[in-house]
């Protein structure tokens, strides 16, 4: 049995408790329960969220046993103040288990413990530059889904708890047993460590269905030229009318917003897959890996080959 243990502070951010349920699925796809899950506070019983819910916990101790740790932030690191005993539990007691895991602004209190010292790490994109100016001896890698370095894990927004806790029942029970859970959780896919907090279509975000229509048109038909007069088809607009709407609500122009695209979907098969850059270039709709390659580039300021052994590494 695995000893998964929350430790809440007085605020904490309600949905990290989401993440349980990671652990509660993968005990039904094993037939077994390999994730014993408690949740604990400094002083135990009620501890109240930052939307005004209490959960009920143990008291933590020095010797309360665990093997790994989830710390769940709050909604300002910058003005709460981490209780002492969790703190003093953080820098002493807490290492003894395999592993420890900030949720979302919870990196914070992990960095305060000093346990993020000489680390890398990331935390929601919002805080990621006062995580930098605090604590200056911490990697901090803003734009990254969670960081693994070592025993100790942080993640990006709440959200992207999910795929935190996804990556350590990966690092227990193997990728079949990942795949299957992000299935029953209704996810389409686990996000790598590596891959960006932000999503090009969120980016976009459109205001009307005809331009979201041609954004989701475009994104399941990479591969296809997209060319102006194919979207503004989609959208049921003249070409010329659909540029000038387009432009107006993404504050993008219709071929820069597909290269977005193009990008974000060839970074995600290079991080996840073993396809070769010919493969990914020409599933993206780029003209060959050259041009992949300038165009990564010129988007992201470092090669494909880079991000690939990063996310291997």
């Amino acid at each position: 049995m695995h000893r998964v243990g929350y430790v809440l502070s007085d605020s904490f951010q309600m949905m990290a408790l989401g993440t349980q349920a990671v652990f509660e699925f993968a005990n039904q796809i094993v037939g077994s329960e390999y994730y014993q899950v408690d949740v604990y506070a400094s002083g135990g019983g009620d501890v109240r969220s930052s939307m005004g819910v209490s959960v009920s916990t143990q008291p933590l101790t020095a010797r309360t046993p665990a093997d790994t740790w989830l710390i769940p932030g709050v909604l300002d690191p910058l003005v709460a103040e981490t209780e002492p005993a969790v703190l003093k539990f953080l820098a002493g007691p807490a290492q003894r288990a395999r592993r420890i895991a900030g949720l979302c602004t919870g990196g914070f209190m992990l960095a305060e413990a000093g346990l993020l010292e000489g680390r890398r790490a990331t935390t929601h994109w919002l805080f990621a530059d006062a995580l930098r100016q605090r604590y200056p001896n911490i990697t901090v890698e803003p734009d990254r889904i969670f960081v693994t370095d070592g025993p100790i894990w942080t993640s990006a927004g709440m959200t992207a708890g999910l795929d935190l806790a996804l990556g350590l029942v990966e690092k227990d029970l193997g990728p079949e047993v990942t795949r299957s859970l992000a299935h029953k959780l209704v996810m389409p896919h686990r996000r790598s460590g590596g891959q960006t907090q932000h999503s090009e279509m969120l980016m976009l975000a459109p205001r009307t269905d005809r331009i979201q229509e041609a954004l989701d048109y475009a994104r399941r038909n990479l591969g296809q030229p997209l060319g102006v007069e194919e979207l503004a088809e989609v959208a049921h607009l003249s070409p010329r009318q659909f540029s000038r709407v387009f432009t107006a609500e993404t504050g993008e122009s219709p071929a820069r917003a597909v290269e977005k695209l193009r990008l974000e979907a060839a970074r995600t098969m290079i991080e996840q897959s073993r396809h070769s850059l010919d493969v990914v270039a020409r599933e993206t709709g780029f003209r060959d890996r050259r041009h992949l390659r300038e165009v990564f580039v010129r988007g992201y300021g470092i090669a494909p080959q880079s991000v690939r052994r990063s996310a291997r590494a």
